[in-house]
């Protein structure tokens, strides 16, 4: 899996520079994806932030340079990042319990080793899937700032779902006018900790029109042109949605051609009559992988 070894030569380099100044830039022109990409990625296949990540290998590194008597508490806080001894010994006490002081004269140590991805295989899953252009179009619904929930139903999701009044959804069907002819869901603007399922996200349930209105009483969020993967998923509900978009990050991503960009993830449903037997559609905003 290219990606994943272009990962993973991308932490090569951070791990270079953890007593340095690490260029974003150059971190995202190894892994051949974008910034914005690279930090998904990173997060969902880690289940941290790579922020936090770069903290917990830096603080690592700095307790081994105590423990080996390389330097004043000062001089290793300077070394890794900290502008003063007493941030550093704020952070490394948070981190390990003990005070930068103590390490040397201590018989517990605490690390935190270097990070590598590798592919492990697992139960398939089949994946139907397509690329598709499309035209810019509009999000428009209800929007509401909701907790990130990985399993099971988003009870602020059912709230708002059941605040919208039924003249809201005969206007809502009224702005319909592109293929997609039901009810969407829309996620955007996650909070970074969105793969250890923390933090919240917007949430927005409503339709996909081109018209031009002034929408009035409604949130509108303005999709430009671009290309999309497009899921199609069939089988329990919500169970089989939610496995696919676990997939869709942890298998999909890192092993095609394409990168998540910024946009909303968008998806809608079928008949719901029968809950054991839902089609089910998922599209996320992506470009081709740098070549």
């Amino acid at each position: 899996m290219d990606m994943l070894k272009d990962m993973n030569e991308a932490l090569r380099y951070i791990e270079e520079h953890l007593d340095g100044e690490i260029d974003f830039g150059k971190v995202s022109a190894i892994a051949g994806v974008s910034e914005f990409h690279f930090r998904k990625m990173f997060s969902y296949l880690s289940g941290m932030g790579l922020s936090s990540y770069i903290r917990s290998r830096r603080l690592s590194q700095a307790a081994m340079d105590l423990q080996q008597e390389q330097g004043r508490v000062l001089d290793v806080a300077v070394k890794y990042g900290y502008d003063s001894a007493d941030g550093f010994s704020r952070a490394f006490r948070e981190w390990s319990g003990i005070n930068p002081s103590e390490v040397k004269h201590s018989d517990h140590f605490k690390s935190f080793p270097r990070l590598t991805f590798q592919l492990t295989i697992q139960g398939g899953i089949e994946m139907e899937y397509r690329i598709a252009k499309k035209e810019a179009f509009k999000l428009v619904g209800i929007k509401k700032r909701v907790p990130i929930v990985f399993e099971g139903q988003n009870e602020e999701i059912i709230k708002m779902v059941q605040s919208i009044t039924a003249d809201q959804r005969e206007q809502l069907q009224k702005w319909r006018n592109t293929d997609v002819g039901t009810v969407v869901n829309a996620s955007f603007n996650f909070d970074d900790g969105r793969y250890e399922e923390e933090g919240q996200l917007d949430h927005m349930v409503g339709s996909i029109t081109t018209l031009e209105d002034n929408f009035e009483g409604f949130d509108v969020v303005e999709v430009p042109a671009g290309s999309w993967a497009i899921f199609s998923i069939e089988g329990p509900f919500p169970q089989k949605l939610q496995d696919t978009w676990g997939k869709i990050f942890s298998d999909w991503l890192p092993s095609s051609n394409y990168e998540l960009i910024a946009g909303p993830e968008i998806s809608f449903n079928g008949d719901l009559s029968d809950l054991q037997n839902v089609y089910s559609e998922i599209w996320i905003p992506v470009k081709k992988r740098q070549q």
